[in-house]
């Protein structure tokens, strides 16, 4: 018998999300140990690999191809190294019944052979097509792996069915279609399986946004003036690796006057008394995600400030109370206030400042929740999904603003918030 966990040793209890709504999620440390049951990274992977397989069964497609690191992880429990994530450097197949085949970077399919058990060793292969064109597309390289795909759909009997591709170079989408085969949207396939996590992922992301909790209370000590935006990212990316962060994919620091409009970055802009500030902390623990915002003033705050984080933390906390199994995201979208009340033209130009997303491998994950969509294309939450719910809401003063965002789990009678650092009231560092 093979040592991977092969397709016909899938069960239905592989699918079963064994979910455990105690009083409080745990979040536990990194190590395994003997004397609790943590992690089940076997059950993990099991269910992931399910999942896929019963959303690919949903679908017209017979197999999947995928580029996306996020889906690769998802499917072949593989990942080498952060750096992979914008190199179109690695591929994988899934395809009927047989088990996922992964092709990688040079030595690391020798690596998984040694080390990743719970894949067939013959389906570990080296192989590399673009890496983002500078593998021009006339080496061949492209043309060479469609026809291998190819050849292992026909073999599969899948050759007459639809392959489902989440994203590729555009000269690979050519070589696909050259080999005859029927590319359709597979990220959305690959996005349907993720919707729902199983316990094991919800541990993941309770500990990541936990190891966030602790960076929030070192940024609550070193917000003073003298301190640069950059510095804050810069301490936070050092505690968020010694905590055993894998990917400190984004920290936004903004403070003072650049709080109005929100920019997405950070910048060496120096704090100041009175500074409102707002942070983002984006990182993974095992791949698991995080997306947390909070807001503080700097030795003091003025009316105006307060009164700008009174309401997005009343705007969040409308939200959360939206979230339970059986909603729809328009009504949740429905409690935040429109674009054009908070000076915008339209909803497009708001877009992400109310906001809703999935967590999971990915930091946008499926359902979206914003006026723009949502409003329109209501999606139905389910128990077992995990959100970021964010607010923003800037001052009358015309350049600061709040920024307040929670993640939560999706349980059987409504949700629970994972994202513990003090946001009920406006937290005032260093107070003169």
């Amino acid at each position: 018998m093979s040592r991977a966990l092969m397709p016909n040793m899938l069960t239905p209890q592989d699918l079963e999300p064994n979910w455990e709504w105690r009083e409080r999620l745990p979040a536990w440390g990194h190590m395994s140990v003997d004397f609790e049951r943590r992690i089940d990274h076997d059950r993990l992977r099991r269910y992931r690999l399910a999942r896929t397989r019963q959303s690919l069964q949903n679908s017209k497609a017979g197999s999947l191809l995928l580029f996306d690191v996020n889906n690769i992880r998802y499917v072949t429990a593989t990942k080498i190294g952060e750096w992979e994530r914008d190199k179109m450097c690695r591929f994988c197949l899934l395809t009927g019944d047989d088990s996922p085949y992964v092709w990688d970077f040079g030595s690391a399919a020798m690596h998984h052979k040694r080390h990743s058990d719970w894949l067939e060793p013959d389906h570990c292969l080296a192989g590399v097509v673009g890496m983002r064109g500078t593998i021009p597309p006339d080496f061949g390289l492209m043309t060479k792996y469609a026809k291998m795909i190819a050849q292992l759909i026909k073999d599969a009997g899948m050759a007459d069915m639809p392959v489902g591709v989440d994203y590729a170079e555009t000269a690979m989408f050519h070589a696909l279609l050259a080999e005859g085969i029927n590319v359709v949207d597979g990220q959305q396939i690959m996005l349907a399986a993720r919707e729902i996590k199983n316990w094991d992922e919800i541990q993941l992301l309770t500990q990541a946004a936990s190891m966030v909790d602790g960076v929030y209370h070192m940024i609550y000590e070193e917000l003073k003036p003298g301190v640069r935006e950059n510095d804050i990212v810069a301490l936070s990316n050092k505690m968020l690796y010694e905590m055993g962060s894998d990917d400190v994919e984004a920290i936004n620091a903004i403070s003072g006057e650049r709080c109005n409009p929100h920019p997405h970055n950070f910048t060496d802009r120096l704090i100041r008394p009175g500074d409102q500030a707002f942070f983002d902390i984006l990182q993974s623990y095992q791949g698991y995600r995080t997306c947390y915002y909070r807001t503080f003033n700097v030795g003091r705050a003025t009316p105006a400030q307060n009164d700008a984080y009174v309401k997005a933390r009343e705007w969040i906390d409308a939200s959360i109370a939206m979230i339970k199994p059986g909603v729809t995201t328009d009504k949740v979208a429905e409690v935040w206030p429109t674009a054009e009340s908070l000076g915008f033209p339209n909803e497009d130009a708001a877009f992400g400042l109310q906001f809703g997303h999935g967590l999971g491998l990915a930091l946008h994950e499926r359902p979206i929740i914003s006026r723009a969509i949502s409003l329109d294309h209501p999606m139905e939450i389910q128990t077992g999904m995990v959100f970021a719910l964010e607010t923003y809401c800037p001052a009358a003063d015309g350049y600061s603003a709040a920024r307040i965002e929670e993640e939560v789990v999706v349980t059987e009678k409504g949700c629970e918030v994972i994202s513990l650092f003090p946001a009920e009231e406006l937290p005032i560092a260093n107070r003169y």
